[in-house]
């Protein structure tokens, strides 16, 4: 069983930083994608970010791209989510979530919520304006 501990969520005013951190336990996959996903109240989960730890590859959705980083430590299980820049439409509850990987380029498959296997609680972003 896989677990995953997000950390770092909090109130930060607009213009400003966060960094997220994933941490995860138990046995992984020998090659993981990791993803960021966050959903705000009455919307759907959406994906953020993502790494592939086998080749590196990352993914950004465009409403974040220029101003978040993912970024991971592969023996330690670990990914982070820099985040600069946020704005109130950042507001939302942000899950980690891991997969197997497949190959060493990145997959539309691993776009879809519903295609990872092993999700965090959750931690709380606010961005207030």
């Amino acid at each position: 069983q896989v677990q995953l501990v997000e950390s770092g969520g909090g109130l930060v005013q607009a213009g400003g930083s966060l960094r997220l951190s994933c941490a995860a336990s138990g046995r992984t996959f020998s090659s993981n994608v990791m993803g960021w996903f966050r959903q705000a109240p009455g919307k759907e989960r959406e994906f953020v970010a993502g790494i592939g730890f086998s080749g590196g590859s990352t993914s950004y959705a465009g409403s974040v791209k220029g101003r978040f980083t993912i970024s991971g430590e592969d023996a330690k299980n670990t990914v982070y989510l820099q985040m600069n820049s946020l704005k109130p439409e950042d507001t939302a509850v942000y899950y980690c979530a891991a997969r197997r990987q497949l190959g060493t380029y990145w997959r539309t498959s691993y776009y879809r919520a519903a295609d990872y296997d092993y999700w965090g609680q959750g931690t709380q972003v606010t961005v207030s304006s």
